[in-house]
């Protein structure tokens, strides 16, 4: 159904059995595929695609401009997956000429209230922002990631598949694959040893990742540890995870438990 009072450029690709509630404006580069709800008070504009089965809940702005003082009307993309939630106030922003001109939602996330993504973000499938976290240009969180209440991810940090990071923290480290952090500035604590439980991640595999983290994290010269750690270690499959990820090109140090 699409109420009376919705704004709908006739140019806009709207699938048949999309929802749209009052008051919502669709610009006219924008497409929604089906079965998705856009409640009421909602803006959609820009080059913004929309897939399946996604709920859009009121106030929420997507697709409007980057905040980006470099910005000035380049032709740049946001692409959305299937069966997201993204609730009241969030924004999320297209990309930028010079990130690469994408912003890019993978499927069944949440974004919580008055959460933030900005221009040129990665994010991908199943992750949850809580109420108020914004997102830095050029961020990228992989799979299954959960960020706290009134966290914030500095622009070009990446966060590791399944880490978990506390409420209030200021993230401007890189985050290694299934860690657990909080603090003021993110510190690394261990290991996202519930969240891999929920996973069922077999106890084998967990107690050896366990193993390596020690190992990797036993003193402030990780990348030392790293070369020396032991070949039954890596051939572990989270443990590749953790290395492939430390040996990537990066913009930000990494996250250690002994930041500061």
């Amino acid at each position: 159904m699409i109420d009376k009072t919705a704004i709908i450029d006739p140019k806009a690709k709207v699938s048949s059995n999309v929802s749209i509630g009052a008051y919502s404006v669709i610009g006219p580069n924008v497409e929604i595929d089906e079965n998705s709800t856009i409640q009421s008070h909602v803006s959609i504009v820009g080059n913004t695609k929309i897939g399946k089965g996604n709920k859009i809940y009121s106030f929420a702005s997507i697709g409007n401009d980057p905040q980006d003082l470099k910005f000035s009307g380049e032709n740049t993309k946001l692409e959305i997956g299937d069966n997201n939630k993204i609730r009241e106030y969030v924004t999320i922003n297209p990309g930028t000429k010079g990130g690469g001109g994408l912003t890019k939602v993978g499927n069944n996330c949440l974004f919580m209230v008055s959460s933030h993504i900005a221009h040129d973000c990665l994010v991908e499938d199943n992750v949850i922002l809580a109420n108020n976290v914004p997102l830095g240009g050029h961020a990228h969180l992989e799979q299954n990631v959960i960020i706290g209440g009134n966290s914030a991810v500095q622009q070009f940090t990446r966060v590791g598949k399944f880490a978990m990071i506390g409420g209030m923290c200021g993230v401007v480290r890189d985050i290694i694959p299934y860690a657990m952090v909080h603090g003021n500035r993110s510190i690394l604590q261990g290991l996202n040893l519930i969240g891999l439980r929920r996973r069922n991640i077999p106890n084998k595999k967990i107690i050896i990742l366990n193993e390596a983290y020690k190992k990797i994290f036993k003193s402030e010269n990780f990348t030392e540890n790293l070369k020396k750690l032991d070949s039954n270690l890596k051939n572990n499959e989270l443990v590749q995870d953790v290395i492939k990820f430390l040996e990537k090109d990066k913009k930000r140090p990494i996250c250690t438990p002994f930041s500061k």
